[in-house]
Formats: structure tokens, C-alpha cells, sequence
């Protein structure tokens, strides 16, 4: 399905990116690897040309999603490298391990900065070149958070409900232009994603949760995303049972999940 298309993957120095462009690499897909980390976006590339990807069909471009001039040359970068950009995969983002009341505005302003406004800013720099061409797909992560909140994320939760928002959004503009638009919600999935995490104060929390060092191998969710891509899924919902229930607790229960949360001790 995506033998020679070009696919470009934002936050793949580690986690759920990097297992993606494992996916993506191995299905004939020419990677752009995007993150802060160039030394760790080499460390992928790497793999990916052990595991059998050639080394001229994946580009490393290091790239901080809050800098927007950054982007736009970016842009320009990975056309004129590959010609076009099939895939645009938002995977870059940062999750957050505080209080409210000890969370200063600061630290909320940059969750939004990285985890929305950072995805928005990619996504209108690459969809007018989908638009001319009349194909194209974007797939943004978002989060069971984005469905449900928890105690000690409300930054983290508020930024990923705006981004399910926005792309659910965009989804109903551009069909009629066939692009497509795939949310993808991972509930928790064992990566170093709270260790990376916002403490109030902005510092990084540095330890691993219960709950992320117990949950779904990177691996597997990278492997069930690609299977919900390749099913044409417009939204793909990721993660055990707990995770999954919140969903439709939500959704037809919120007093019994209300409850649920607020007796919950997630750190």
C-alpha cells in the first residue's frame, strides 16, 4: 500500500513514531524522520537500513515543531528531496504530570505550543501541496486523553481533546479534495513518555508511571495503527481494556467515569 510513497513522521526519534517508520519503512515507504534529537533520528535511520530499507529512501530532518519558519523550509526540503508528501504522520508531542494548581501558565502554554499549535502549523504547510495534487493523507496522534480526563494531565488532556477537535474538523473540509485525515488515540503504550513529561514548573518529571511501564508494547501499537491505516479507519482506537471502556464510559456513562477518574491514582 505504501510501496514508494513518501511518508513524513514528526516525533520519530522514539516511541510510537519510531515503531511506525519501522512499519512504514517495511512496507516500501520512503521516511522523512522528524525530531529535536538528530543524533537519535540517525540511531532510526539506522535500524531501519539494518532492517532492509535503502539508505537514500529515508531522510533525516531534524525539526522542532514550535518553530514555524523552521517548518516552512522543511516543507520545501522534503519535496524537492522526494517530489511530494503522501503521509504526513503529527506524532511529536509532550504529556504533562502536575496539579493544576501547581502547574504554571507557562508550562500549559507549552503543551499547547508542541502538542497543537506545533500540529496545526505542519499540517496547513503540507495540505496546500495535497490539495493541488488531489490525494494525500494526514494522521495526527492524539490520545484517549483527548476523549477523557484524568487528574495531573489537565494540560495534557485539554491539548489532545483541541486535537482531536481541530483534525476531526479538518477531516469534513478536505474529503471532498481526497485527503484523507486518521486520529489515532493510544491509550497507554510502554514508551518514555512520562518520563519526558512536564512537571508544573516545566521541568521534566523523569520517572516512569505504573500504568505507561505496564501498558502495550510500542511495538504491537505501532503494528495496529498501520492495520487501522490500511483499513482506511478514520479514527483508531489503541490500548487494553481500561483504556478502551473509558471510551465508551464517556460516551454513554460519564457519571460512572467521572467517578472512576477521580478515585484513580495514575502517579
Amino acid at each position: 500500500m505504501f510501496d514508494r510513497k513518501t511518508v513524513w513522521i514528526t516525533g520519530a526519534s522514539s516511541g510510537i513514531g519510531e515503531a511506525v517508520a519501522e512499519e512504514f519503512a517495511a512496507d516500501g515507504a520512503k521516511v522523512i524522520l522528524s525530531a529535536r534529537r538528530e543524533p537519535e533520528l540517525e540511531r532510526v535511520k539506522a535500524a531501519l537500513v539494518s532492517s532492509g530499507a535503502q539508505e537514500k529512501d529515508i531522510l533525516v530532518l531534524a525539526l522542532d515543531v514550535t518553530d514555524e519558519d523552521a517548518m516552512k523550509i522543511a516543507v520545501q526540503q522534503v519535496i524537492e528531496h522526494f517530489g511530494a508528501i503522501d503521509f504526513l504522520f503529527n506524532n511529536a508531542g509532550i504529556s504533562q504530570r502536575s496539579l493544576c494548581i501547581d502547574t504554571e501558565m507557562a508550562t500549559y502554554r507549552k503543551l499547547f505550543e508542541v502538542d497543537v499549535f506545533g500540529q496545526i502549523a505542519l499540517t496547513k504547510l503540507v495540505l496546500p501541496h495535497m490539495i493541488a495534487r488531489g490525494e494525500g493523507h494526514i494522521a495526527v496522534t492524539a490520545s484517549v486523553a483527548g476523549k477523557a480526563g484524568v487528574k495531573q494531565r489537565t494540560g495534557y488532556c485539554a491539548a489532545k481533546h483541541a486535537v482531536m477537535g481541530f483534525f476531526d474538523a479538518l477531516r469534513a473540509e478536505v474529503t471532498g479534495d481526497g485527503i484523507k485525515v486518521t486520529t489515532i488515540t493510544p491509550g497507554w503504550i510502554s514508551t518514555n513518555i512520562s518520563k519526558v513529561a512536564l512537571k508544573g514548573d516545566g521541568s521534566e518529571f523523569g520517572k516512569m508511571d505504573a500504568h505507561i511501564a505496564g501498558g502495550m508494547d510500542v511495538n504491537l501499537c505501532a503494528r495496529k495503527i498501520m492495520s487501522g491505516i490500511k483499513r482506511g479507519k478514520p479514527e483508531i482506537l489503541v490500548g487494553g481494556g481500561l483504556e478502551r471502556t473509558s471510551v465508551y464510559l464517556r460516551r454513554f456513562f460519564p457519571r460512572l467515569l467521572f467517578r472512576i477518574v477521580a478515585k484513580m491514582k495514575l502517579v
